[in-house]
């Protein structure tokens, strides 16, 4: 089954930027003259995904207000003759189907993805981190979705990590059955260095299978309350459902951090000729 539809994660409070996203989503965070919301919805369209739910959250009204139409805008844009400022907005609001679901409690990104279950109906489907940007030649989300067609099994965005940095990601152990392709064989959340199994780390890119909301209503809630997709998808595996890791080549940019903010900026600015 082809897959058709894609899960964007937008409903987390953004701690790590403070006091900026006290007022504004960090997903809404400008990279250059467009939201980082924008890139991650981009990257799924030219992927072929035609199909979007993106998971809000208290005070992320203005994700909903970016995508959707503002004829007052282009009411004022068409009268003063400002056609391509006029064509830009139009385009934004008409890029994809877009819809909409709340995630009420900040109970982490497993209770997230299961807010998506009736909107996904049985299909396979991608999920893409809010705050990640991928700039790549082929869609950071389509290289997944080409493995999953090979294998027809779930398949995650990977990346290797300074091995100081391994506490901060889900953590995989597998075997590399080609370059960049792994043979997913257990995931650890956050283990400290000395704990982790390799330094191959996923990135916010995911193309999974339904069979996973009945392994996120099996976990238990981690010590802070949530519900984390990484045991989810490491129960899979320990009962036996296949699963792959796929190196995305490109370069990532973790926007939820104010260093990755700020590189991406300068970094895409330069790349745009905006920056010298």
């Amino acid at each position: 089954m082809k897959v058709k539809k894609a899960v964007i994660p937008a409903a987390g409070l953004g701690t790590r930027l403070l006091p900026i996203t006290k007022s504004m989503p960090k997903e809404m965070l400008p990279v250059i003259n467009r939201p980082v919301i924008h890139y991650v919805v981009e990257e799924a369209i030219k992927a072929g995904i035609d199909d979007i739910l993106i998971i809000t959250g208290k005070g992320k009204r203005a994700i909903e207000d970016y995508f959707d139409r503002n004829f007052e805008l282009e009411y004022y844009l068409r009268e003063r003759g400002k056609e391509r400022e006029l064509e830009l907005v139009r385009e934004i609001s008409e890029m994809v189907d877009i819809y909409y679901v709340r995630q009420k409690k900040p109970l982490g990104l497993g209770d997230a993805i299961l807010h998506a279950e009736k909107h996904v109906n049985g299909e396979p489907f991608a999920v893409l981190l809010g705050d990640d940007i991928i700039v790549s030649e082929r869609p950071g989300i389509g290289q997944l979705v080409e493995v999953y067609e090979r294998f027809n099994a779930p398949v995650l965005g990977v990346e290797t990590v300074e091995w100081e940095a391994v506490e901060k990601y889900g953590i995989v152990a597998g075997e590399e059955v080609e370059s960049g392709l792994y043979k997913v064989k257990d995931l650890v959340e956050k283990p400290k260095k000395e704990e982790a199994p390799s330094n191959v780390a996923i990135v916010g890119r995911y193309v999974l299978t339904p069979e996973v909301f009945d392994a996120l209503r099996e976990v238990k809630p981690d010590k802070r309350g949530e519900i984390q997709l990484t045991d989810a998808l490491r129960l899979l595996v320990g009962n036996g459902r296949s699963m792959y890791a796929k190196t995305i080549e490109g370069k990532r940019y973790d926007v939820g951090t104010p260093e990755g903010w700020l590189r991406a900026n300068v970094e895409l600015g330069r790349l745009a000729g905006i920056l010298r």
